[in-house]
């Protein structure tokens, strides 16, 4: 039964492809059952400032196609504060929020858990294009960042057959390796570094490449996550060891922006209007996942103590395909 009339959306953290379909999804699905839908900008130091903003349908359009998050996103110390979460809620009720709909990664969730122990019912939305959210097989902007990425390694081979070169490309995920283990195996790398396993930089990464040149091949890929880093010494230390000449590549933020895949505006969608669904049920304090390809709820603070392990199957296929 609806016991609510007036939620807020907002968007906290990395921003990530395909945030600005799960705020449309938000602003439409609410608005179509009756509900007043606000826009928070900048995140929790919006919420914090009184940044809201009642937003209309024609608010939300043609950007489903836009990276970013329309709503913005921003770092705010002092809503980590005691002070600073009061400060929040007596804002909240200044608008006469009844729900708060916040899209994000952990960080922003954690955030969201703070709000719900004093009593703000918060409804996550995973989005970080790190996929690295222990309750949900799948986070929006995972599947652009990798086509984006993707798109990059097959750029760089083309130079780096030409001149017969070693390329060695650290790709963003934090501590998880998810990005650089897909598109590690989907570009062909002979070495993918991940932070959930122990390397040996001679084993790993030295004897492909050399197995490979002795099999005839003309240009070597590396993919390092950002969890291990050091790809410039990691190149240096290539070079020196087999003297094939090896650049470094750090892609960066152009991984977190790009016009979002279907994949993510579809699931960005659905994932927002299954927000919506939750508080118009009177569900409260959930976090909406994508769990064995079916879209579930789970308990904000259960949610929180969960985590995700590496796929063992995709980190051996790298491995075998890499022969």
């Amino acid at each position: 039964m609806q016991t609510i009339k007036n939620i807020a959306v907002l968007t906290s953290g990395g921003d990530a492809p395909g945030m600005n379909a799960a705020v449309r999804a938000v602003v439409r699905a609410g608005i179509y059952n009756g509900l007043n839908v606000y826009g928070v900008y900048k995140g929790y130091e919006g919420l914090l400032n009184g940044d809201l903003e009642q937003l209309q349908l024609r608010s939300v359009g043609d950007i489903i196609q836009r990276g970013g998050t329309i709503l913005q996103t921003a770092r705010s110390p002092e809503f980590n504060t005691e002070a600073g979460l009061k400060k929040a809620m007596s804002m909240a009720k200044v608008f006469n929020i009844d729900a708060l709909v916040v899209i994000g990664g952990d960080g922003s969730f954690r955030g969201a858990k703070d709000l719900a122990e004093l009593g703000m019912n918060c409804v996550g939305i995973p989005g970080t294009i790190d996929n690295d959210i222990g309750s949900t097989d799948y986070t929006i902007g995972y599947d652009t960042a990798m086509n984006t990425v993707l798109d990059s390694i097959d750029k760089i081979r083309d130079t780096s057959y030409s001149h017969e070169r070693c390329s060695v490309l650290e790709v963003m995920g934090r501590n998880a390796g998810w990005i650089a283990v897909n598109c590690g195996i989907a570009g062909g790398a002979e070495a993918i570094i991940l932070p959930e396993e122990e390397f040996n930089i001679d084993e790993d990464i030295i004897l492909p490449i050399v197995q490979g040149r002795n099999r005839g091949k003309k240009h070597y890929l590396v993919i390092v996550a950002e969890g291990i880093g050091g790809a410039v010494d990691i190149a240096k230390y290539i070079e020196e060891k087999t003297q094939i000449v090896t650049r470094a590549t750090i892609l960066g933020y152009i991984q977190r922006g790009g016009t979002p895949t279907v994949c993510d505006r579809v699931m960005g969608s659905r994932m927002g209007a299954h927000a919506v669904n939750c508080l118009l049920e009177g569900k409260k304090n959930r976090i909406v996942a994508l769990r064995d390809n079916k879209l579930v709820d789970i308990d904000l603070f259960e949610a929180l103590s969960m985590s995700k392990t590496m796929d063992k199957e995709l980190i051996n296929l790298s491995k075998i395909l890499a022969m």
